[in-house]
């Protein structure tokens, strides 16, 4: 049997109040993609900043070739042959993709730094792999599947034969999914092994050859992935059956919560993202809001939520004219807002869990008496929420929101949201980086918001996340409403081309 390039055995690491990895053995054989499975939290990036020199295991050991080895820090992993893509971008902005791909061994001519020749490697690397990446491009000016493909070509030009993919497409369109799926077998091609840490079961049987999963920090199993089920894999992640259905009763669609009449938003670039757009979501429904990444979902979300201004027509919560409310008043009112983007939006993520739970009513008489915070109070309201949706955080409320795992950070926003009882829940990519398990339980905590009366408007670029939650699905193409439909008489072919542009037609 040939040897593995990469062989972890017995390996533990653990954290103030938190076992990450416990006894954990696993092997990737060169040419292949080992899928490595878990829930959020379950201690597998832990595991693989371990093998890319960021962390030191307390116990167990590494061999690569055959050849044990103690790896120090990355630069020591980049000599082993091991790189990195990390699920968020390590990448300078406001520099030329060259630049941040040389960054840390910049090639010298004289004095200077040759980046000519640089950036001449970069874009036959780039042909070679079918990246299709521009070296002089800024890192700002790109897209984030590019900064992707920079990240993984930053891996290529320091010559690594074992890449670490770290939830690769949580941030990545369809289309960009099927691009870096692509990627990856062009890679296996030229003899690259690739370990893909995951918890989306359809990627895992797309791309994977062997997975191993890992549960609350320990080993459960490795599997052959073509001759296992998705669902005995989400049972071995899981630790019980998941059921992928959504189950909800039949819509008992209340009186109007949110109306939006005319609305014309302009967005970053100073031209209108949304236009001329209106919809209505009633109490006791789930309306869905389809459209491809970057048609004015933002922009319509950011005009809802007070984040920037409307340029034409009004806003309704209730009743009550909000175009021009503070975010403090609009919260007040009964809105609540999971953001795209949790660590920018969402977050203060050097604060502690339990301040970022109270970061919207701080003031409120329950947490502040005359300008001075009630920890008690503080400390109460945190444990409920932690408990009551699942937050899996070393130390309580008093840990760091940093360092949570993406998908406990993301379970801690809705928690935090839903406790404000709210009348209108504006959900972007609620269950965007999760793994079934938790998007099972947040498709639930959004259905009981609706079976309660409450009326909520979901944002997602998951078009089966839509099709399965909503009652009614409306469509946006560059900006504008294309169609409205009720989701029983649409399928997903339909609502593709809806997406593109063609209008279907429209249900009140």
């Amino acid at each position: 049997m040939e040897t593995p390039i990469i062989e972890m055995k017995g390996i533990r690491k653990e954290f103030p109040g938190i076992v990450a990895n416990d006894d954990i053995t696993i092997t990737l054989a060169k040419g292949e993609v080992l899928a490595l499975l878990g829930e959020n939290g379950a201690g597998k990036s832990t595991l693989m900043s371990i093998l890319f020199g960021l962390y030191t295991p307390d116990r167990g050991s590494i061999a690569v070739k055959g050849k044990e080895v103690k790896i120090e820090n990355p630069t020591h992993a980049n000599r082993l042959g091991i790189g990195m893509v990390h699920q968020h971008f390590k990448l300078v902005h406001n520099f030329t993709i060259t630049e941040n791909i040389v960054l840390g061994m910049e090639p010298k001519k004289g004095l200077g730094m040759d980046l000519a020749s640089a950036s001449k490697r970069i874009k036959e690397l780039s042909e070679h792999y079918g990246l299709n990446v521009d070296p002089d491009a800024k890192i700002e000016d790109v897209s984030v599947g590019m900064q992707q493909r920079v990240e993984i070509l930053k891996m290529l030009y320091r010559d690594a034969e074992v890449l670490i993919f770290d939830e690769p497409t949580a941030v990545l369109t369809p289309q960009e999914i099927t691009d870096l799926m692509g990627i990856m077998r062009n890679l296996i091609a030229e003899g690259k092994s690739i370990i893909l840490i995951t918890h989306k079961l359809k990627e895992i049987k797309a791309i994977a050859d062997r997975c191993t999963v890992i549960r609350r920090g320990r080993f459960i199993g490795t599997v052959d992935v073509s001759e296992t089920s998705t669902e005995k894999m989400a049972e071995m992640m899981v630790g019980r059956e998941v059921s992928f259905s959504v189950e909800k009763g039949d819509i008992q669609q209340g009186s109007k919560v949110l109306e939006i009449n005319n609305l014309s938003v302009m967005n970053k670039r100073g031209v209108l993202g949304v236009k001329d757009f209106s919809l209505d979501v009633h109490g006791g429904e789930i309306l869905g809001l389809a459209g491809v990444d970057g048609n004015g979902q933002t922009e319509l979300v950011e005009a809802l939520t007070g984040l920037t201004k409307v340029e034409e027509g009004t806003i309704f919560l209730n009743g009550q004219d909000i175009t021009s409310s503070s975010i403090r008043a609009r919260i007040q009112q009964g809105m609540a807002h999971i953001p795209e983007d949790r660590q920018k939006r969402g977050l203060v993520l050097d604060y502690s869990v339990e301040d970022n739970l109270i970061l919207e009513n701080y003031a409120d008489p329950r947490f502040n008496t005359y300008g001075f915070l009630r920890r008690d109070a503080i400390r109460e309201n945190s444990e409920a929420i932690i408990e009551n949706f699942d937050v899996r955080a070393g130390q309580g409320g008093a840990t760091p929101a940093r360092s949570l795992s993406g998908g406990n950070q993301q379970k801690a926003i809705v928690g935090r949201e839903i406790s404000h009882d709210p009348e209108l829940l504006i959900a972007v990519q609620p269950t965007r980086g999760l793994d079934v398990g938790s998007i099972e339980y947040i498709h639930k905590r959004l259905v009981e918001q609706r079976d309660s009366g409450k009326a909520v408007l979901l944002v997602s670029l998951e078009l089966d996340e839509i099709m399965d939650l909503s009652d009614r699905i409306a469509v946006i193409s560059h900006g504008e409403l294309v169609g409205l439909v009720n989701a029983d008489e649409i399928d997903e072919n339909e609502a593709g081309l809806m997406m593109a542009g063609v209008a279907k037609g429209s249900a009140s």
